[in-house]
């Protein structure tokens, strides 16, 4: 096949010599091209393994980390990543600009939190003002409660950049007090936010483990349901009928537990990733049966745990097959991020977003890992890597 790319975009694809006097040839004989891969969970301003200390960092530290940290995501072969909670505007531009090399991004702002719920990163015993972590760019999420408030913080978020609104709508493995069985928000609250992603034209992404606050998301409209590890047959069936999509996060809690202590994670966080870790396969499982949309995501935390990306495939391959994965990837995640026709595939009009590949990943998902077998990666038509120039 031959690719004309132009202007950052895909111009031709053709089985036949395409003909252009200025065009520069890129020889990729022998490699094996596709899309580049799509990351629908991420935390670029996450240097820190214990969240509470990421958000007290100066924001100058904090941005000066996420770009290091979004250009290992370029050099992995992610060319577009959603930001699920912490990155603002000023982290987009920059990427836009060519300030920071490093994945398209898109974002939710702060993710959305109830007081002492799964963004709350106050100690029990601490009574500070919870805005001075919201206004941090090292905190992850911001502290709203009832119908109100949460409609405000939702119109701020959308006004400073927003491409979706995140919730915290369970407990967590990384917040001090909440298990991971608190369910959060009220039904009012969380259709409320759905309601103010509606008027904008965009969607609610929920942070959720447990079956009942998968459902009690699902019911309300939420349409992307991050982690997923507790979920039901029946709730996975649900998700399917409403179209609505689940972001698993497998690798966080594997690297967590390879890492975390080292990094100086806590007892009862460990506690926490105990309770979830291992029904995570059993949960991709359900998901797949029901044919519920499942979209590529890692939910990494840590400077030191971002590099284990995209080990995710090694772990989901375990249930899905290698088509599974690369569609999780490329087209079910473009579609999760409303961006059908513009990023995950090779196609005119899309972005010119393609990685070169050593082996064929239907064959050998194991080639998404390694650099070494990804020698060509081009994001918006510019050439990041070409490990086979002369």
């Amino acid at each position: 096949m031959n690719i004309l790319v132009e202007g950052g975009l895909i111009r031709e694809v053709s089985d036949k010599p395409i003909r252009s006097q200025t065009a520069e040839t890129v020889d990729c004989r022998g490699l094996t091209l596709m899309p580049g891969l799509i990351d629908c969970h991420v935390h670029v301003i996450a240097s820190q393994i214990r969240l509470p200390l990421n958000a007290l960092l100066p924001d100058s530290l904090v941005a000066t980390r996420a770009a290091v940290i979004m250009r290992g995501m370029l050099d992995r072969g992610f060319t577009t990543v959603r930001d699920a909670g912490g990155a603002d505007y000023g982290l987009v531009k920059a990427v836009e600009e060519g300030t920071i090399i490093g994945p398209r991004l898109v974002i939710c702002g702060k993710a959305l939190s109830q007081s002492g719920g799964h963004a709350d990163m106050r100690d029990a015993w601490d009574e500070r003002n919870p805005a001075d972590y919201g206004r941090k760019l090292g905190s992850l999420g911001r502290i709203c409660d009832g119908v109100p408030e949460v409609r405000r913080a939702s119109r701020e978020e959308i006004k400073a950049g927003a491409k979706f609104l995140k919730i915290m709508a369970n407990g967590g493995v990384a917040s001090p007090n909440d298990p991971i069985s608190f369910v959060q928000y009220s039904l009012e609250e969380i259709a409320a936010i759905v309601d103010e992603a509606r008027h904008a034209g965009t969607y609610v992404a929920a942070h959720t483990y447990t079956d009942e606050s998968i459902s009690r998301c699902v019911e309300q409209g939420v349409r992307s349901l991050e982690h997923c590890n507790l979920v039901s047959e029946a709730t996975a069936k649900r998700m399917a009928e409403l179209d609505a999509f689940a972001c698993p996060t497998l690798v966080t809690l594997e690297a967590s537990i390879k890492k975390g202590k080292e990094l100086g994670m806590l007892e009862e966080n460990f506690r926490k990733i105990d309770d979830v870790r291992l029904h995570a396969y059993t949960a991709l499982e359900r998901l797949s049966r029901a044919g519920t949309k499942t979209a590529f995501g890692t939910d990494l935390t840590a400077a030191e745990l971002h590099p284990y990306q995209a080990d995710e495939f090694i772990y989901r391959k375990e249930v899905l097959s290698n088509r599974a994965l690369v569609d999780s990837a490329t087209t079910v995640a473009a579609d999760l991020l409303n961006m059908k026709g513009a990023v995950g595939e090779i196609a005119p009009g899309a972005h010119a977003d393609i990685i070169g590949l050593t082996d064929d990943p239907l064959k050998n998902i194991n080639v998404l890992t390694a650099a070494e077998s990804m020698p060509l990666i081009v994001k918006g038509g510019t050439i990041v890597r070409n490990n086979r120039a002369s």
